[in-house]
Parts: C-alpha cells; structure tokens; sequence
C-alpha cells in the first residue's frame, strides 16, 4: 500500500513537474497546493534531494525544482525511495528479499501470488514517468498489464 509519504511526495514531484524550466517553487506554496502539511514536506523533500529527484536552493528567490526531466523519472523509483519495497510480503521482494520462518519459499503458494502482485505493481510503476502523472487527466493511464493467467 502506498503510504501517505509516498502519495505526498508523488504529489509534490507532479507540482514541480508543471513548473515553467527554471522555475523553483517554494515549499509553502507546494503544500498549500496539494493540501500536504508542510513539516511532512520538508522531510520527504529532504528525501527526494538525498535521492537525486529535485534540487534546492536557499535565501531570497530559493525553492525546489526536479533535478531530471519529468520523462526520466519513473514512478517506481519515487515510491521504494519513499516507501520502500513494492513487494506486499517480504519473500517476493526483488531489493530486500527475505526469507519467512514459517514456510519453504519453494512451494509456498502465499508467495507465488504475492510475487505476482509485486511484478504486477512493478509492471505499472516502472513504465510510468512523471510527465505521463503530470500529463494525465481524470482517466486512468493507458498502460497494459500482462498478468500470467
């Protein structure tokens, strides 16, 4: 589940995303904007700096701007920075696999499946940039999803 970390930062980086090239937006008006409460902001901003997402500058005319263009920054990279791992259980994670104490990871059926919904949500995350979010109106993205039958 996408936490609210992960939706306030998605948020944020879509606002950066329609700003002119250049243009820096403060964090007042990013979260007066998107309704986020503004000391959340400060340190999920923190994060997508450290990460390499937008850049900042302080003083008089400061504020954040992305630090790649809305086409390079895929979705999925946003949320296992902000939220970790997509895989919901944590033997089906690709970045931080782990083994569960109470089955064999070879027949366990609770991981099959949840490797499916993990590769499924990887699928739509991956292949889906920042413009595409920026660019999206009320009707869900036109991706397709190949789930095994």
């Amino acid at each position: 589940m996408l936490t609210a970390k992960g939706k306030y930062g998605l948020k944020a980086l879509v606002h950066l995303a329609n700003l002119r090239p250049g243009e820096l937006a403060l964090v007042n008006s990013i979260a007066t904007s998107n309704n986020i409460p503004k000391k959340f902001l400060d340190a999920i901003l923190g994060e997508l700096r450290n990460a390499g997402f937008v850049e900042s500058r302080k003083g008089k005319g400061g504020g954040y701007r992305l630090n790649r263009t809305p086409e390079e920054i895929k979705v999925g990279s946003v949320v296992r920075v902000l939220d970790g791992p997509l895989a919901p259980i944590s033997c089906a994670s690709h970045t931080r696999y782990r083994a569960c104490d109470d089955c064999d990871v070879a027949t366990c059926q609770v991981r099959q499946i949840m490797l499916t919904v993990r590769n499924a949500i990887a699928e739509v995350l991956d292949s889906t940039t920042l413009a595409q979010m920026r660019d999206a109106d009320e009707e869900v993205l036109p991706i397709e999803l190949r789930v095994p039958a």
